[in-house]
This record gives structure tokens, C-alpha cells and sequence, in this order.
């Protein structure tokens, strides 16, 4: 969570964090602490509904996507002001 909000990621950037979690998993040592070890067994299988409730979410997403005419161009930078002296 950042700023008391959660951080978005789209779905490869959690896959991507789920590999990662079950690699720590599995290279945790015996003498790791069985809070640790829930901590990062409870984030995996929130990851994992996450990502199998990813095709619901994926056509929810596709409705919201700019149109071909629309205004997808980059905006140009914004000017500073010019400060009069």
C-alpha cells in the first residue's frame, strides 16, 4: 500500500509477483518464522484469486478503452509561465 492506497498492477505484474513469492517460499529456511511463512503463503493465495478473477476483469476493462477516433495522441508539454520582471 502506498499513501494508505492500494498499488495497482496489471495482470503480468502479478504474475510476475507470484513467481516471486513462491520462489521465496520455497527458498525459505526451517528456522523461518511460521508468521513470515503465512504472511507470504496468505499473499499467494490472494495473488492466485486475483489472477483466476482476471478474464472477468479483462472484459470489464475492454469496455473502458479509448475509442480509434479518439483523442489518443500524446499532449505536448506544458509551457512554464513567463515571469515578467
Amino acid at each position: 500500500m502506498s499513501d494508505n492506497q492500494p498499488i495497482r498492477r496489471t495482470l503480468p505484474e502479478k504474475q510476475k509477483q507470484l513467481r516471486d513469492l513462491r520462489e521465496t517460499l520455497a527458498s525459505m529456511k526451517s528456522h523461518t518464522s511460521p508468521a513470515l511463512r503465512e504472511s507470504v503463503q496468505k499473499r499467494i493465495r490472494q495473488l492466485e484469486s486475483e489472477i483466476s478473477a482476471a478474464p472477468a476483469l479483462k472484459t470489464g476493462e475492454q469496455r473502458n478503452t479509448p475509442r480509434p477516433g479518439g483523442t489518443d495522441r500524446p499532449r505536448s508539454p506544458r509551457r512554464r509561465p513567463e515571469r515578467s520582471i
